[in-house]
């Protein structure tokens, strides 16, 4: 594997990001539903906080990267560009990783985009910088999941609206399974593995500010193991 091939379909994949207007249109809703729903219940409450932001970004997230990854593979099949992909002298791993990169680099920016929401909170109160920075580092960590699962759900179909749909419920469930609705009806027996399989209680593990070096080895096995199974999708449709 080398780093130059994974540069140039990073670059591909971004630049076909931005060239569409769809990009700026989910960066714009995103930042503008995001601070006015905190900003909604920041001036109720009166505190130098963004657990509010950090609490009900996980839910845009469910729409936001299913959006950015549905296209990644399924669109390379519905123009036929797929199987010229496969057999161009790159590797699976190469490809998976660059289109990878390319969506996360898409997200960081996003986030970004809304550090202006903790300068505020620095000149108007003395916020919890620990907890800011634990929250953005979770919401990245929680991104490259969510990246990594979408991104193999694309490559098993090449109808996007499919793969949309797909990845928000998939999303959905594996965030869910931690929430205490879901872990007061579940045998006693499996209530500690959803705990841990769940995204969401090391999300908001993170997000306290609390580096915990067992959620951060299960987000990098996580996405790990899903750009994984991209890779052994790639390699079984290849042979085929």
């Amino acid at each position: 594997m080398t780093i130059r091939h994974v540069k140039i379909i990073m670059g591909k994949e971004l630049r076909g990001y931005f060239n569409s207007p769809l990009a700026y249109i989910f960066m714009t809703v995103f930042l503008v539903l995001s601070s006015w729903l905190y900003f909604r219940s920041f001036f109720l409450i009166g505190q130098s906080s963004m657990r509010d932001f950090f609490a009900i970004l996980p839910w845009f997230f469910l729409v936001l990267i299913p959006a950015m990854t549905m296209r990644l593979w399924a669109e390379e099949k519905k123009l036929g560009t797929f199987e010229t992909l496969l057999t161009a002298p790159i590797t699976e791993w190469e490809a998976v990783l660059g289109k990878f990169m390319a969506s996360f680099t898409f997200l960081f920016i996003t986030l970004v985009c809304s550090s202006a929401l903790p300068m505020i909170l620095f000149f108007i109160g003395n916020p919890d910088w620990g907890a800011i920075l634990g929250g953005y580092l979770g919401s990245l960590f929680l991104g490259a999941v969510y990246l990594s699962l979408g991104l193999w759900i694309s490559s098993n179909t090449d109808n996007q609206i499919i793969a949309f749909i797909i990845s928000v419920l998939v999303m959905f469930l594996l965030y869910v399974m931690g929430e205490s609705f879901v872990l007061h009806t579940a045998p006693q027996k499996l209530v500690p593995f959803f705990k841990y399989v769940a995204v969401g209680q090391h999300f908001k593990s993170i997000g306290r500010g609390v580096i915990d070096s067992r959620d951060i080895i299960y987000y990098f096995l996580t996405t790990y193991l899903f750009l994984y199974l991209n890779v052994v999708t790639l390699k079984s449709r290849k042979w085929h």
